[in-house]
């Protein structure tokens, strides 16, 4: 049993036609029709309502269209497993390289043709995509946001409400090119690569999303050694009358505190504390 036969039943039994459950849903009716043919893959009920408006069109208990359909992308994961990765389509790499910086683009090309779908062309392609998923979730419930972007791609409300579906459930992977052309091409200006250190700019659309480029940085950093406490804290903390009321931040923030050559007493700790929470000793931001 999986989702597309439970609706098709449902369907059947209300007397209801695949174009009615679709306005309900807000999404086009060859969307629902590829759902319910099996040709579409369920998409993931965490990333959508498209559950809670079906299962009350169709009269459903609360969760269950959800819970279904999340048994059934169980079941098609395990299938895939098994797969190994594909390259990318060569008109998705030429949309992602179209965004690169052009002082940059020859020598990120030539990388891209040497070692098809190598660690630097995962790298860009799975941060661009992190970005532009992160941008689609925090704006999926805005009705104008989604208007905007379909103007922009020349598709209709519910066009985008399908493919919105489509490219959060998406990796690097299966990346289309219509993902890139509705959300990377609208959402990315451009975006810069640092071949030493692999820290990547990723500049917005700001007629789409106001804010500052973002950076990403890739640095090398030295395990951190588990640290033993200080006697002189442990003390200040099992003597009441001290620590009293520190809450957990303060504690951590004292734990952090490094001496060389010196073992701090409780009424150290104590007057750190207060200290810290002393107005006159920070700045108002």
């Amino acid at each position: 049993m999986n989702v597309a036969w439970v609706i098709r039943q449902r369907l059947e039994q209300l007397e209801l036609e695949q174009r009615d459950l679709a306005t309900a849903a807000q999404v086009t009716e060859s969307y629902i029709s590829q759902l319910l043919t099996c040709k579409k893959v369920p998409p993931a009920p965490s990333r959508t309502d498209i559950y809670d408006k079906m299962g009350d069109f169709l009269k459903f208990p609360s969760g269950e269209l959800a819970k279904l359909a999340d048994l059934q992308r169980r079941e098609e994961l395990k299938k895939k497993l098994g797969d190994p990765p594909a390259p990318l389509f060569k008109e998705v790499r030429e949309s992602i390289l179209r965004k690169c910086a052009p002082d940059k683009e020859r020598e990120v090309r030539a990388i891209f043709e040497t070692q098809p779908f190598g660690e630097l062309e995962r790298l860009v392609t799975q941060k661009l995509l992190d970005v532009a998923k992160r941008i689609v979730e925090g704006e999926l419930e805005s009705e104008n946001w989604l208007r905007l972007v379909a103007r922009l791609s020349n598709r209709s409300y519910e066009q985008m409400r399908v493919i919105v579906l489509e490219f959060l459930d998406t990796d690097i992977f299966n990346v289309s090119l219509e993902n890139c052309s509705a959300f990377l091409d609208p959402l990315i200006e451009s975006w810069d690569i640092d071949l030493a250190n692999f820290g990547m700019e990723i500049v917005l659309n700001r007629r789409v999303v106001p804010g500052q480029p973002m950076r990403f940085e890739f640095m090398e950093k030295e395990r951190e050694q588990p640290s033993r406490e200080e006697p002189g804290l442990r003390e200040f903390l099992q003597d009441r009358s001290l620590s009293g009321n520190a809450t957990q931040d303060e504690i951590e923030f004292l734990r952090k505190l490094r001496f060389k050559g010196k073992r701090p007493t409780p009424l150290y700790y104590y007057r750190e504390l207060q200290s810290l929470r002393d107005p006159l000793h920070f700045r108002t931001p």
